[in-house]
Parts: C-alpha cells; sequence; structure tokens
C-alpha cells in the first residue's frame, strides 16, 4: 500500500533529509587516502545524533552500522571497518540514512578518492545525470516507469549496466516502503504518481555488466565481473508543480 504524506509530514521528513545531507556533507569533507570506512561512519553518527536524530541504517533487519560504505566495484551494503583504508584512486558510495520524529531520510552520492580516472569520473557523473533525468519526470500524472525508464536511457546510452536487483522504494515512517523504484523500465507502466507520494530514486550504475554477487558477509554487494560501480540517491517528493528534493541542505 502506497501511503500518501500530507504537507505537514513531508515538512518533517524534509527536516529528516536535511540532518541527513548534512551527515553525508560531513563524510565527503573526510574522504581522502588513508582514511577508515569506520572512521567515516563515526562522523556519519557523531552528525545524526547531534540534531536528535536516529542513524535509520544501525541495527535495521541487522545492519551493524550507520552508513553504508561500499568501495569501487561494490556497489552497494558495504559495512564500514577500521581495517577499510581508503586508497588513491577509489571511488567511495556513501549511503546515509537518519530517522528524526519518526520519519526517515535517505539519500547516497559516490565520492573521488584523491585523483581517480577519467572512466570513473564518467561513472559517477553519468549516475547522477541518470538521476536527475528521472527527477525529471516525478510530475502529477506521468507513471513510476516513466522515471525508471529514463534513468535506464541516460545509463544505457553511455554503455553502462544498470542494476536489477536492488532498486529504490517508497519512504516515509519506514525505510522501505511501497511502491519499489526500478531504475529500468518500459514507459507508460507503473502506478500514476500522485501529489504526497515520497520515493527513493537510487540508480545503481556499473561499467560492466548490470549482474551481481553478494559476498560472504551476507551484507556487501559487487558486481559480479568486478568493473567499478556508483550510486547516487535523493528522497523526493511529488508535488502539484516540480518534484522536491527533501534530502538537499
Amino acid at each position: 500500500m502506497i501511503t500518501i504524506k500530507s504537507d505537514s509530514e513531508i515538512e518533517t521528513m524534509a527536516e529528516a533529509g536535511r540532518i541527513t545531507a548534512k551527515a553525508l556533507e560531513a563524510v565527503e569533507k573526510a574522504v581522502k587516502p588513508g582514511v577508515t570506512t569506520l572512521e567515516l561512519d563515526e562522523i556519519a553518527r557523531s552528525v545524526i545524533v547531534s540534531y536528535q536524530a536516529v542513524p535509520a541504517f544501525l541495527h535495521y533487519q541487522g545492519y551493524p552500522k550507520s552508513i553504508c560504505a561500499s568501495i569501487n566495484d561494490e556497489i552497494v551494503h558495504g559495512i564500514p571497518s577500521g581495517k577499510r583504508f581508503l586508497q588513491e584512486g577509489d571511488i567511495v558510495s556513501i549511503d546515509i540514512g537518519a530517522v528524526y520524529q519518526g520519519f526517515v531520510g535517505d539519500m547516497a552520492n559516490t565520492f573521488p578518492v584523491g585523483t581517480v580516472s577519467e572512466q570513473a569520473t564518467k561513472l559517477i557523473d553519468i549516475t547522477r545525470k541518470s538521476f536527475y533525468a528521472g527527477l525529471e519526470l516525478c510530475r502529477l500524472g506521468n507513471r513510476l516507469y516513466d522515471v525508471s525508464h529514463a534513468i535506464q536511457t541516460v545509463a544505457e546510452n553511455a554503455g553502462y549496466g544498470v542494476v536489477r536487483e536492488y532498486v529504490g522504494h517508497g519512504i516515509g515512517r519506514k525505510m522501505h516502503e511501497e511502491p519499489s523504484v526500478p531504475n529500468y523500465g518500459e514507459p507508460g507502466k507503473g502506478v500514476r504518481l500522485q501529489k504526497g507520494m515520497t520515493i527513493a530514486i537510487e540508480p545503481m550504475i556499473n561499467i560492466g555488466t548490470f549482474r551481481t554477487k553478494v559476498m560472504k558477509d551476507q551484507w556487501t554487494v559487487k558486481t559480479a565481473d568486478g568493473s567499478l560501480s556508483a550510486h547516487y540517491e535523493h528522497t523526493v517528493a511529488i508535488t502539484d508543480g516540480a518534484p522536491r528534493i527533501l534530502t538537499a541542505l
């Protein structure tokens, strides 16, 4: 069941989103060679709790940390560790969420570590552009898969693989609500977008195959062929006019 949010509920979600964005901003500033992913996790948690919010990921379905930190060929759900040091030339995807007054903000971005390859820079750029292509279609009367198809088109036109097994989602009082928001699909299909719908749109784009594999920790997801992957996400509200990004500073 899709939950439609009131104007006041969306304002609370926007505050949850602002806190999430503040935490991601602090993490981004700390991304550099030699830093551990556990240090990034601790930074994010400190910012979130300083705003009287709660890390959304911590203990969610047993997940042990406050952020997901996925390096290079890791797509999503990389577990922060004091033994994982960022290295020059890496790319790291940080997925982060905060719960404030009962509502969730969820966002992600992929950052270069020092100087990265042209290939990696292009991947990060196309992943971000695919999100904004989808965002443009988050308007009343459009169908959900219009958004999905726009994301897919940008990524596949660049020659990249669009992850199928993991998708965006509705969001509100729960991290994952209806509907699922794939990053691929046939335009004109899916539920019709309505005012008050709130969704997390999150392209996960690979340089190579769209296929994935799960590691022994049962959390970390990698590309099946070892190619680089990037992730970009915002929580978005459908309005009477232009879509509203709720995870904005």
